[in-house]
């Protein structure tokens, strides 16, 4: 039986970006790319919330091929990132492979003739030999378990789903939960409300960013030979010493432990009242839940119109917030930066995904908690490949991610190519090996000592893991190059007789 693709991606934002540009490149150019929305940039095209910004330096969150001299700050809003990703698509050639408003509703491996059937919202279905999810982990909104969160008869919006037609100016708003998100639209919305409610469950740890507008001079120094590729890598190593170095190596980098102190005088610094400065301040250590980064969130609660409250949220009413506290809190407008769904196993893929004898990913992981070899493939899933799987990132760009797990995949497409193989499936020994070494590495972050136990991080999955690589980019990029291609079986299986 002939697939309809080669290869088909889940996803126009920069992973399945990522992933079309290098199939092109190594001549695999019979791919389709199928995208819920109506057009690309993953999370830059569904989350448009005020403030929206990239937290890393924006020299750092690029592809390293693809360099850009046009951004206007050295941390580009989020209009920036979509542009870039639109430039990428149209520079390569991909949108006449992409199939925009289609969702995926899940995907069956045929044993019999080794191809994917992907069902499509549209009724139909595409069948290809091999499958890469590119679906992301940064959009599908995660929606609070709050008793009457329906009931509430003001305007209810998701910070990833924001409704640009509503006007805040001069309402009584409130925001649920100080996530990363939450840090981004606070400060933006609170001197145009009337009144704005914080509904803080745990604390984040906040840090100013060096975020100031680039000249034509610094973007002219940008596309002097060279000066592209310099500015990256200064970016790149404050990112790798901030966090994976940071965060994975905890128990032997003895300088990271002042780094609470930092983050304490700058709420002291920046909070005026001390009881507010005081909630404020995260009771766990920095990196045992994603930080915060921006220059006013902390100030803004010096502000008469914002309170911030941290009792816990009893009922949503018809009116607004009541807590457990017994106090009611009318509001005419309630935004939930609540996240997304990240680490739970029936959205990672956004899909359902069935492999060999019937089985579902998501009960794999139920059953053997979260894992993939390398980040990429799991055994019993042949063909099947995903960009951020568990324990594929590092916490470092998302486009090292990116092109270290395309290049891994790349890797296995090829000899699959050379011998003529219609299956690629990990071994279970491999896995295992690959499984066991992240668990034996794993006690030396951060996330194992005892006060993270107090930072209700999404960080942690439902059986207490946390699916993050205990390494450092270098190594990462390194082992998507050096990985035994012997640790993956490839397979031809006869074509199907005719009936």
């Amino acid at each position: 039986m002939k697939a309809d693709h080669e290869i088909l991606i889940v996803g126009a934002g920069f992973s399945g970006i990522g992933a079309a540009i290098k199939l092109d490149t190594v001549g695999m150019s019979d791919y389709l790319i199928v995208e819920a929305g109506d057009g690309v940039g993953g999370t830059w095209y569904w989350n448009t919330y005020p403030g929206i910004a990239v937290d890393i330096p924006s020299s750092a969150y690029q592809f390293s091929f693809e360099q850009s001299s046009d951004w206007s700050r050295t941390y580009a809003p989020g209009r920036e990132l979509r542009a870039y990703a639109e430039h990428c698509v149209a520079k390569y050639g991909l949108n006449s492979r992409i199939r925009f408003n289609t969702r995926v509703l899940g995907a069956t491996f045929d044993e019999q003739n080794d191809l994917w059937q992907i069902d499509l919202d549209s009724g139909g279905s595409v069948t290809a030999r091999f499958l890469i999810n590119a679906s992301g982990v940064l959009t599908t909104p995660n929606l609070p378990d709050i008793v009457g969160v329906d009931s509430f008869a003001g305007i209810t919006m998701h910070t990833a789903r924001w409704d640009h037609g509503q006007e805040l100016a001069g309402k009584r708003v409130a925001v649920i939960v100080t996530g990363a998100s939450a840090v981004q639209v606070i400060p933006e919305i609170a001197p145009i409300v009337e009144h704005l409610t914080v509904f803080q469950r745990t604390p984040i740890w906040c840090f100013p960013k060096a975020d100031v507008p680039l000249s034509n001079a610094a973007r002219m120094a940008m596309r002097v030979p060279g000066g592209k590729s310099i500015r990256r890598l200064i970016s790149q190593a404050s990112v790798e010493l901030t966090f994976p170095l940071a965060t994975h190596y905890f128990t032997v980098n003895p300088t990271v432990r002042h780094i609470d102190d930092i983050g304490k005088a700058i709420i002291r610094k920046r909070v005026h009242d001390p009881i507010v400065r005081d909630k404020l301040t995260p009771q766990y250590s920095v990196g045992c839940k994603r930080p915060g980064f921006h220059n006013t969130y902390l100030s803004t609660f010096n502000r008469e119109n914002v309170r911030l409250v941290t009792d816990p949220i009893n009922r949503i009413t018809g009116a607004g917030v009541a807590t457990t506290g017994g106090e009611s809190h009318d509001v005419d407008i309630l935004i939930l930066a609540t996240g997304f769904k990240v680490l739970d196993t029936d959205g990672l893929p956004t899909y359902p995904v069935t492999g060999v004898g019937g089985q579902s990913l998501a009960r794999f992981w139920d059953e053997n908690r979260l894992q993939a070899y390398e980040g990429v493939s799991v055994p019993g899933f042949p063909n099947l490949f995903t960009v951020f799987g568990p324990y594929g990132f590092v916490g470092s760009s998302y486009f090292s991610l990116i092109e270290a797990q395309t290049r891994h995949i790349v890797r296995c497409l090829k000899r699959a190519r050379r011998k003529h193989a219609t299956r690629v499936e990990v071994s279970r020994d491999a896995n295992s090996r690959f499984f066991a070494e992240m668990m034996r590495k794993r006690h030396r972050q951060i996330f194992w000592q005892d006060n993270c136990k107090l930072a209700n991080s999404y960080y942690f999955d439902k059986n207490g893991d946390v699916p993050l690589r205990p390494a450092s980019t270098l190594e990462v990029y390194w082992r998507s190059h050096r990985f035994p291609l012997d640790d993956y079986q490839f397979t031809t299986t006869a074509p199907a007789k005719p009936r």
